[in-house]
C-alpha cells in the first residue's frame, strides 16, 4: 500500500519554506517551480505529464476518497507527499480560504527551436505583456480555440506566478509557449511563412476583414504602451477592432479573444 503524506506542521521546515517563497519570481527562477493549487489542476497536470515535484494535502482534507487517490497517483510519480495543518496551506497559498490540495511542479523551458513546424498554424504572439492575470486569461483562450502555441516577446511578465497560474484554470498545461527577443521571434515566424497581423490603435482595416486563414500569428502589445513603431512597422498588417463607446480601449485579454475567435471562425473552428 501507498505510504500516508508525511506530516509537517512548522512553517520553519525547509520545503514550507520554498514553497512559502515560490509567489517570488526570484525563488521560481532559483528553485525551477511553481505552484498550481486545487486537486483538479493537479490531476490536470500529471495528465498532461509535467513533473510534480510535492503535493500538499491541508490536514482538513486528507481523508477524503478525492485527496487520498490523488496522494497515491503523485507517490507513483515519485512525488513527495506531505499533509499540513490548514494554516500552512494558507501561507503557502497566500490565501485565507486555500485550496484543499497545491501542487509544486517542475517548470517547462522551451525555445523557439523547440516549437512545431506550422506553416498553417494561428499563434499569438505577446509582446511585453505586463499583467499575470491578462497573461493567464489568454493562455485560458488559447487553449479553449486550440491555438498552436503563445510567443512571449521580450520581457513579459512570468507565466508561472500565482496570479497567472490561477488565472489560465490549468491551461497552462495545455498550452505551449515559448520566449523569444523580437528579433528572434520575427526571424522565426517569416521563416515558418507566418503572416503577421497586429491589433493596432493604427489600424485601418476592421478585424473581420482581414484574412487570417492561412498560418498566422496574432501580436497583440503592452497593456499601456501598445505595439512600437518599429514592431508595427514590421506586421504584414494593422488592424482595427471596432469601438463605439465612451472607452477608448479594450482590456488586453478581451481584445486577444476577439481577435483570436475571429482568426479560428474564419478557419470554421476546426
Amino acid at each position: 500500500m501507498p505510504a500516508p503524506p508525511e506530516i509537517i506542521s512548522s512553517s520553519a521546515n525547509p520545503l514550507i519554506k520554498t514553497l512559502r517563497s515560490l509567489d517570488r519570481k526570484k525563488a521560481r527562477v532559483e528553485s525551477g517551480l511553481f505552484i498550481a493549487e486545487g486537486a483538479r489542476l493537479v490531476e490536470q497536470g500529471l495528465q498532461a505529464g509535467w513533473q510534480l515535484d510535492s503535493l500538499i494535502v491541508s490536514a482538513s482534507s486528507a481523508e477524503r476518497g478525492f485527496v487520498q487517490a490523488l496522494v497515491n497517483k503523485a507517490q507513483a510519480n515519485g512525488a513527495r507527499t506531505v499533509q499540513v495543518p490548514d494554516r500552512l496551506a494558507g501561507q503557502i497559498a497566500r490565501k485565507d480560504n486555500p485550496q484543499s490540495v497545491i501542487g509544486a511542479f517542475r517548470q517547462h523551458h522551451l525555445s523557439l527551436d523547440d516549437l512545431p513546424d506550422s506553416k498553417t498554424g494561428l499563434w499569438i504572439g505577446l509582446y511585453e505583456v505586463r499583467d499575470p492575470g491578462n497573461l493567464g486569461t489568454i493562455l485560458r483562450t488559447a487553449d479553449c480555440a486550440g491555438i498552436s502555441g503563445v510567443l512571449l516577446i521580450e520581457q513579459c511578465c512570468d507565466p508561472y506566478s500565482i496570479e497567472s497560474v490561477r488565472a489560465s484554470m490549468g491551461s497552462v498545461f495545455d498550452v505551449t509557449f515559448a520566449n523569444a527577443g523580437f528579433d528572434a521571434f520575427n526571424a522565426w515566424r517569416q521563416a515558418s511563412g507566418l503572416n503577421m497581423v497586429a491589433a493596432s490603435v493604427n489600424g485601418t482595416e476592421r478585424h473581420t476583414g482581414i484574412d487570417m486563414a492561412q498560418g498566422t500569428v496574432i501580436l497583440m502589445g503592452n497593456e499601456q504602451a501598445g505595439l512600437p513603431d518599429d514592431v508595427e512597422r514590421q506586421c504584414d498588417t494593422l488592424c482595427l477592432i471596432p469601438m463605439r463607446g465612451g472607452a477608448d480601449s479594450l482590456n488586453l485579454a478581451q481584445a486577444t479573444a476577439i481577435m483570436t475567435y475571429e482568426a479560428w471562425r474564419q478557419r470554421d473552428f476546426s
